[in-house]
């Protein structure tokens, strides 16, 4: 049971384009989702990409520190979302000395990575609290 959380913060794609993406391989075992963003058009798929590899890398680590067997082929994206982060304002110039605003908008992306036993413990903790 080993589960694995990479986030990066603070990236330059905006948060919709980078959501189109982690809805690709929401719920996919790791490396089909790794070969999913390979071949991705997007330009938000490369950061996404690495940040499901730094993810494999750390469930390699918390499975050493824990003596557990861990296959690549058994994690999967347990959970996978974009929030807003911060957003960088600029001003373009315009006609007659105007200046018109740019927001150059940012993201921060978590990537989960479960092995399937996790994902079946998780439901039954829930049920423990809500039956007291």
């Amino acid at each position: 049971m080993v589960e694995s959380i990479a986030r990066v913060r603070h990236i330059r794609v905006t948060p919709q384009k980078a959501r189109r993406v982690v809805a690709l391989i929401k719920g996919k075992p790791a490396l089909e989702a790794l070969a999913i963003l390979k071949f991705a058009p997007q330009s938000a798929s490369e950061p996404i990409y690495k940040l499901v590899a730094a993810g494999i890398a750390n469930a390699r680590v918390t499975a050493d520190k824990t003596n557990e067997y861990l296959d690549d082929a058994d994690l999967y994206v347990a959970n996978a979302y974009v929030d807003e982060g911060t957003t960088l304002k600029r001003f373009r110039p315009r006609a007659q000395g105007r200046a018109f605003q740019i927001k150059k908008r940012t993201s921060h992306i978590t990537v989960v990575l479960a092995t399937p036993e996790v994902a079946e413990a998780a439901p039954a903790a829930k049920t423990k609290k809500a039956s007291k």
